[in-house]
């Protein structure tokens, strides 16, 4: 073996001891049971470029008689792993799925700390390419905002994809996934658990933060009508508690959208440019939502050139 090949091979094994070492001493993620067996841990409302520490999206676990669904992953491998580790406080049964509800960076980098479980991953039918296309923006933008506590983190893709729907047995327990249109992304997932009917909405629901628009705002108020339809006694929304009166929480999130819509409109045709209606667009809603100015300018830079062509 070559001098260099076995400085390589030391290295690698020093950053597979560290990871071991990191994982054994994970420390479990609080988590609330919002229903029996479903299990959900709350991210906090942090903007990703401020104060960003990889655990602001609601990630979780279903528990059956056969074994476990997670339902996002977090932001970061150390935080994947004390997710795991939360889970193993609950049961010992094996991880069968780990289920992404979208592509963004703060619900998939936890991914790899399941891989040793040989979980089958699972996403929308675009989540896969759009994994890919993003892959090198994301590491490296994960690695500017969380520095040393990036290490790890990577991109496992999907190893089965939705198109539209898709049943996922836990024993006893069945789950309903639903892939929608373009709606926040284009890779957006919904998982409904049939026993307790606690629907996890990913990110299609924001509560008390802002919504950020990352796919078609006027295909998310088509997603909001679908979601009306689901039967559900309570959703885990992609940011914020857990509601029950979630109808009351879709009609928060359309009126914030549709608002966002008719402002930035409103400013296309009074001649106004995309910076003045960052300043003014959806200005009636800033009192309603969490972090509103950083996301609501991002969102509005993102729809003002696409309805600029309407």
């Amino acid at each position: 073996m070559m001098k260099a090949d076995i400085h390589m091979h030391k290295w690698l094994m020093l950053l597979l001891a560290t990871f071991v070492t990191l994982a054994a001493r994970a420390e479990p993620l609080p988590m609330d049971e919002a229903a029996p067996g479903v299990y959900v841990h709350h991210g906090t409302h942090e903007d990703l470029d401020q104060g960003y520490h990889g655990d602001i999206s609601n990630i979780g676990f279903i528990v059956g008689e056969k074994g476990v669904a997670i339902i996002d992953s977090g932001g970061s491998l150390a935080i994947g792993q004390r997710l795991r580790e939360s889970v193993r406080k609950v049961t010992p049964l094996p991880v069968l799925y780990v289920i992404n509800t979208h592509v963004h960076p703060d619900h998939i980098f936890g991914n790899a700390a399941f891989l040793a479980d040989k979980p089958i991953y699972v996403g929308h039918a675009n989540l896969a390419n759009a994994m890919e296309l993003r892959k090198e923006a994301y590491l490296r933008n994960n690695a500017t905002w969380l520095g040393e506590a990036a290490t790890g983190s990577d991109i496992v893709k999907p190893t089965q994809a939705v198109t539209s729907t898709l049943e996922l047995d836990l024993g006893g327990r069945n789950l309903l996934l639903t892939a929608y249109p373009t709606a926040h992304t284009n890779t957006d997932l919904t998982v409904l658990d049939h026993s307790t009917a606690t629907l996890w909405t990913g990110d299609l629901l924001f509560v008390e933060r802002t919504p950020s628009i990352d796919g078609d705002v006027k295909g998310w108020l088509s997603a909001i009508e679908t979601l009306r339809a689901v039967s559900a006694l309570r959703a885990i929304p992609g940011h914020g508690p857990v509601v029950t009166d979630w109808n009351q929480a879709l009609n928060n999130e359309q009126r914030y959208l549709e608002t966002l819509l008719a402002d930035v409109r409103s400013s296309i045709q009074n001649g106004e440019s995309m910076e003045q209606s960052m300043d003014t667009a959806a200005a009636s809603e800033k009192e309603n939502w969490v972090l509103f100015d950083s996301v609501n300018r991002r969102n509005v830079n993102l729809i003002y050139p696409k309805l600029e062509w309407e």
